[in-house]
């Protein structure tokens, strides 16, 4: 069985998290959601609610689990038997980032990364934007899913 990892803090969870989701699906025969706990971020909503409003997009569909871990990737791969890792990439900036920490987590693990490019239709929306646009009473509902959007 394909199991991989789709880590991020998702704060909050976007249409371009979503994409991303939705073609790791075609590829693995299970793909868990990880979101990282990241003690250098300050995030706008609890672990507790990103995990619901992950939840409410999913559809109770098999294939995919949410849960929140502590440390490292390669670590969380370990403790559920994933060797994968999936991250979208929106640019050139994002693949030089991720390829560094790809390189490093499979010299020091052997868990591949698999890289998945952003529809074009996505490739803007970030968490900080809709994080900012909230902050700000933006009208965010176009970045987000509507469920989410519906419950923010």
């Amino acid at each position: 069985m394909k199991r991989a990892i789709f880590p991020g803090t998702f704060d909050p969870f976007t249409l371009g998290h979503l994409d991303i989701l939705n073609r790791s699906k075609l590829i693995f025969d299970e793909v868990i959601i990880g979101i990282g706990k990241n003690d250098e971020k300050t995030s706008m909503f609890s672990i507790e609610k990103r995990i619901e409003l992950i939840k409410s997009v999913l559809n109770k569909e098999d294939k995919i689990e949410v849960l929140s871990y502590n440390g490292l990737t390669i670590d969380f791969c370990k403790k559920v038997n994933a060797d994968f890792i999936v991250r979208g990439v929106r640019n050139n900036g994002d693949f030089e980032f991720e390829k560094a920490i790809a390189r490093t987590n499979r010299l020091l693990s052997k868990i591949e990364t698999v890289f998945l490019l952003t529809s074009a239709k996505t490739s803007f929306i970030s968490s900080s934007i809709v994080r900012d646009l909230i902050k700000n009473n933006g009208d965010y509902s176009e970045l987000v899913p509507k469920k989410i959007a519906k419950l923010l």
